[in-house]
């Protein structure tokens, strides 16, 4: 074609050349006859004028050649211009024409095979993630899905074929073959889950179901239910939002399953696989006309947690005997609650649960809408949310292993300083009196027995040791001392945990307080109450479970450590790329003999409590912790409790909070005996011998909780 094109162009120039020459020939000739004619016929021309006017007679010479010459010299300039300019045009065709299709000609001819070929996605199969003896926690289930190209759309006898087979209404079928959000020349799914006898029947018969073909695809399987759902996360489409944040050198489609939280979010660049690329060629219309190739998927990265599944199937069994036993929250202990467990030896979390929990296999496919708003109620007491790492509570007494150590160092306590707890306490003469939780007293205490028996009038002393050498009064020390102490247990702080958005809890100072009530000016001084809300873990302080974790470990060792979910990494052909390291965080700075002096109240704690004991002594614990009970005004308190075993050389601690539970040493002590046990079990023992329970998720209602009276407990 193009050398037609060239050809045809050449011919019609050497045309118009010869044209232009046979012009020119043709008036030379014709101007030699002219001066010929002329010569001979007109020599002198006299041109005579009357004398009667007195002109003068005068003979007048005219040459004829001069002029008959002039003619057609400027008839041979115009055909020369004429044919300079029509040599000037078809060259300068040539020339883009050889631009065109010689030297940008194989640009063009690639961008033409573009414009007929086109590429879709094939959706890869995430990793799967395991626990620490290698249990699988989450899976991929294989289901056979019906696709169909979609120009079947158009097709009634396929589709109403097809809906015969699947049982699916005619115009379904229709209206899910010509949705185009997989993109114009994508399959289009038509059916998933599809039964294996369906499957062999359209297999079977190729000519009667003409675009349409079968392929196994993967969505998430959840072998133990809601068994660690807030850790693991749940995964669906993406929004646009998350479309923009992609990370770059990875290709993520509308229609394909991303992390929405917990580990599946955290690690989703880790979890999603390689999509795999059909080759299709179409037509003008855009219709699939064959397909030229195809590359496979790639299965994601697997993942092995440090989550121990038989101890954190302990767990989350043991939060919902406590909070539903009959399987609507409020039917038992408490509304909602938390468990969590390190390793002190190296940052490991095995277990972390969280009640109400929810069903991850309910977003596979998308969550049904009864589900959703059932989640979303008041009463379902908001299961979505991981109270481990989100839950913010006060302390209470489980404070006071951090505000002795401060006393200690400050030297506002010592071994040997004794008060008295009458019950009561106004140590600042205000006359707003602060009580002790047993409001009968306990008599004289030292700093031991306060730790033991949890005495809040000891603390009240040494909070008002730090009010008195504060700015207020003496001035020795910054009015910030007990939370700059407090503080270096990394409370207020994230733990940096490997899941996403961790909460940081709170520790007051001045300056927030002031700012928090700055549209109240008489609530936003300092005062000395502030110091004895704090000191026993009550007032504006927050802090996480997984942050008293932390904090505990640093007890039990000296050393704070970066907690982690993330064990190990392997690749597709089975090859760990990643090993989780230890990190550690800092190592407070703290008298040795002042900690020691701590652990040995904290295993006193124990040894002397009438509710948490025997739960510990049963399961042949040798352990060191503490019990707290946080009150509210308008709702029954929170119950704590905390510890970390064995004693004498720490391996696992473990906190547990119960909102609405009440006294921390007799609800959530035995829960936390019960981990602790779970966990040295699920060591020893063979994997295979321990049951791991396939966990419910919750029902998403619950009965009224009355509000308890009376003081805390503990």
């Amino acid at each position: 074609m193009t050398i037609a094109l060239v050809a045809g162009i050449i011919t019609a120039i050497i045309i118009v050349g010869l044209v232009l020459v046979y012009l020119v020939m043709r008036n030379k000739d014709a101007s030699g006859a002219s001066d010929d004619a002329f010569g001979s016929e007109l020599t002198n021309i006299k041109v005579g004028f009357d004398e009667a006017d007195g002109d003068k007679r005068a003979d007048v010479k005219v040459s004829a050649s001069d002029e008959a010459s002039k003619a057609p010299d400027a008839f041979t300039k115009r055909f020369i211009a004429l044919g300079v300019l029509a040599v000037g045009v078809f060259g300068s065709l040539l020339a883009r024409i050889w631009t065109l299709q010689v030297k940008s000609g194989q640009g063009y001819v690639k961008e033409a095979e573009d414009n007929l070929l086109t590429s879709v996605s094939t959706p890869a199969p995430r990793g799967c993630i395991y626990d620490a003896r290698g249990r699988e926690l989450v899976g991929n289930e294989t289901n056979q899905t019906v696709l169909a190209d979609p120009t079947v759309a158009d097709d009634a006898d396929t589709v109403l074929r097809l809906s015969a087979v699947l049982g699916i209404p005619a115009p379904v079928v229709r209206q899910r073959i010509q949705d185009a959000s997989t993109g114009a020349q994508s399959q289009r799914v038509v059916a998933d889950r599809v039964r294996l006898r369906d499957i062999a029947f359209i297999s079977e018969h190729p000519d009667a179901y003409p675009g349409i073909s079968v392929q196994a695809r993967t969505v998430r399987e959840y072998p133990y239910g809601a068994l660690a759902s807030h850790v693991l996360g749940y995964t669906g489409t993406p929004t646009d939002d998350e479309l923009l944040q992609v990370s770059s050198g990875r290709k993520v489609e509308s229609t394909d399953a991303v992390g929405k939280s917990g580990i599946e979010r955290q690690y989703d660049s880790v979890l999603s696989g390689d999509q795999g690329e059909r080759r299709m060629m179409v037509d003008a219309k855009g219709d699939v006309v064959a397909v030229v190739g195809e590359t496979l998927p790639k299965k994601g990265s697997d993942i092995t947690l440090t989550i121990d599944a038989y101890a954190q199937g302990v767990a989350d069994q043991v939060l919902a005997d406590q909070i539903a036993p009959l399987g609507d929250i409020g039917t038992g202990a408490g509304v909602a609650g938390a468990v969590v467990a390190m390793n002190v030896k190296d940052g490991d979390i095995p277990v972390m649960a969280s009640y109400p929990t929810f069903d991850p296999s309910y977003f596979t496919n998308g969550i049904p809408q009864d589900i959703w708003d059932l989640y979303n109620t008041e009463e379902s007491n908001a299961p979505m949310v991981n109270r481990a790492v989100n839950g913010q509570y006060a302390p209470a007494s489980t404070f006071k292993a951090f505000t002795s150590l401060a006393g200690l160092l400050y030297g506002f306590a010592d071994y040997e300083s004794e008060w008295e707890c009458g019950g009561k306490w106004d140590g600042f003469g205000s006359g707003d009196v602060q009580k002790c939780w047993l409001h009968s007293g306990h008599g004289i205490m030292n700093l031991h027995d306060g730790i033991v028996n949890s005495c809040d009038v000891v603390f009240y002393e040494i909070a008002k040791a730090f009010y008195d050498h504060g700015p207020d009064g003496s001035g020795e020390i910054s009015e910030t001392a007990l939370q700059d102490y407090i503080k270096n247990y990394h409370f207020g702080n994230p733990t940096g945990i490997d899941l996403p958005d961790e909460s940081t809890g709170r520790i007051p100072t001045p300056e927030w307080k002031a700012e928090q009530w700055r549209n109240v000016p008489s609530e936003a001084a300092w005062r000395g109450g502030d110091y004895t809300n704090m000191i026993i873990g009550q007032g504006d302080v927050l802090i996480t479970p997984l942050q008293l974790v932390v904090a505990y470990g640093a007890i039990a060792t000296g050393k704070l450590l970066v907690p982690h979910l993330m064990k190990q990494v392997r690749n597709g052909d089975g090859e760990v790329v990643y090993e989780a390291q230890t990190e550690v965080a800092g190592e407070p700075d703290v008298n040795q003999e002042h900690l020691e002096f701590v652990r040995e109240s904290l295993h006193d704690m124990i040894l002397e409590s009438h509710d948490a004991g025997p739960s510990f002594f049963l399961r042949g614990l040798d352990a060191a912790g503490k019990s707290g009970t946080s009150e509210h005004t308008d709702r029954q308190d929170d119950a704590w409790f905390v510890a970390y075993a064995p004693y004498d050389d720490p391996k696992y601690v473990v906190a547990c909070v119960i909102e609405e539970g009440g006294g921390g040493a007799e609800v959530a002590g035995p829960i936390v005996a019960k981990v602790l046990a779970a966990l040295f079990k699920g060591e020893s023992e063979d994997p295979a011998s321990l049951e791991v329970p396939k966990v419910p998720g919750s029902s998403g209602k619950s009965v009224a909780v009355k509000v308890a009276g009376g003081a805390r407990t503990d």
